[in-house]
């Protein structure tokens, strides 16, 4: 008979699985990240990157298996173990973490693609290693940008315009924007009948 594994007693066998790893490989590296495992920390060309303790298990889940699909259940399994609560807003909110952090969209996906009604799978390839692998030997110094012309002005704020614009669906799509509209009409109404009231 076997019993319940506790979140501690997972983290533990988790961190036995990354000890017993760490004399094969130290280092997840892909694009310009570089997960160390010894560490538990993500380096962005070198830097650290702050990450919540499950949003890095999450990012764990997908790097080591690059090109699979990591179940909403799996993951669900690997953050809450012993939760049995509606998760999936969770795990949403949590990959939606993760991709704000590695610059990924799912619309557009580098790294991270949603697999609709079964999870999610890593994009990108993932090279192994006990050392830290440099994304370039030679210290390059930026140029600075020409000045824009004026039709990449307009791009831009056309872009600009377009983000606004569906912010404001956004807003309006979930009865927020209604309700604060009428709030602002209601508000108005009450000040103008204040004014002229009948003394």
């Amino acid at each position: 008979m076997s019993t319940p594994m506790t979140s501690s007693s997972a983290l533990g066998a988790r961190r036995q699985e990354l000890n017993e790893t760490k004399t094969a490989e130290r280092y997840l590296c892909f694009g310009q990240f570089q997960v160390d495992l010894e560490r538990e920390e993500l380096l962005k060309e070198g830097s650290r990157v702050r990450l919540g303790f499950k949003v890095f298990q999450v990012l764990l889940a997908l790097v080591e298996r690059p090109g699979e699909t990591v179940t909403r259940e799996a993951l669900r399994a690997r953050l809450w173990p012993d939760t049995f609560v509606n998760y999936n807003a969770n795990v949403n909110t949590t990959v939606n973490k993760l991709r704000l952090v590695l610059g990924d969209s799912p619309e557009n996906p580098m790294y991270v693609e949603t697999i609709p009604r079964q999870g999610y799978c890593f994009l990108g390839t993932v090279e192994r290693g006990n050392e830290l692998l440099k994304t370039s030997g030679v210290l390059t110094v930026a140029q600075p940008k020409p000045a824009a012309t004026p039709g990449e002005r307009q791009t831009a704020a056309s872009r600009f315009a377009r983000a606004q614009n569906s912010r404001l669906a956004a807003l309006f799509a979930n009865g927020w924007g209604a309700a604060i509209l009428l709030s602002g009409v209601l508000l108005g109404v009450g000040i103008v009948l204040f004014l002229h009231r009948p003394s």
